[in-house]
């Protein structure tokens, strides 16, 4: 399975920070997802954040699992800005998605958000989840190149939220 270039990674991550905005203007919180298929060119889906439950990453992944056959989501790409919860990285596991690109940690997000009451971030990062999986979930990140842009989002809305 081949893996997208750093020019497509840059790409789908910023995209990635654009669902994150549009999120925002929905009243949600500032995460999205994107989905790429396996020619690392053709975005399939993108997802906002919906509530604390429903995560950008992990609806993108149900409804991807339920719109495309495991052996194909096995060769796509999801990108997120900030890296999965435990909750989503377990959710695009079972939904069979092969690889993972993030731009900023959860341990950054952390330092972004404080102690929210509307974002209690976890302390476990999405490598760990996926190091407990049977199958082997190509994991990259972060980037550094868009985790300032990323940290400057996820700041300038949990401070005045």
């Amino acid at each position: 399975m081949s893996r997208p270039s750093h020019t497509q990674i840059l790409r789908f991550l910023r995209l990635s920070n654009e669902v994150g905005r549009r999120a925002i203007s929905l009243g949600h919180h500032p995460f999205g997802a994107v989905l790429v298929a396996p020619d690392h060119e053709t975005v399939l889906l993108t997802q906002c954040n919906i509530d604390t439950v429903n995560h950008a990453e992990a609806t993108l992944a149900r409804v991807a699992a339920t719109n495309y056959p495991a052996d194909y989501l096995w060769q796509c790409t999801l990108y997120t800005a900030v890296e999965p919860c435990c909750m989503c990285s377990g959710t695009i596991y079972w939904a069979n998605i092969g690889r993972v690109v993030y731009g900023m940690t959860e341990k950054r997000l952390l330092e972004c958000t404080g102690n929210h009451a509307e974002n209690p971030t976890m302390s476990v990062d999405s490598k760990y989840v996926f190091d407990h999986c049977q199958k082997d979930v190509d994991l990259i990140g972060p980037v550094p190149e868009v985790e300032e842009e990323t940290a400057k989002m996820q700041m300038d809305f949990w401070q005045v939220r």
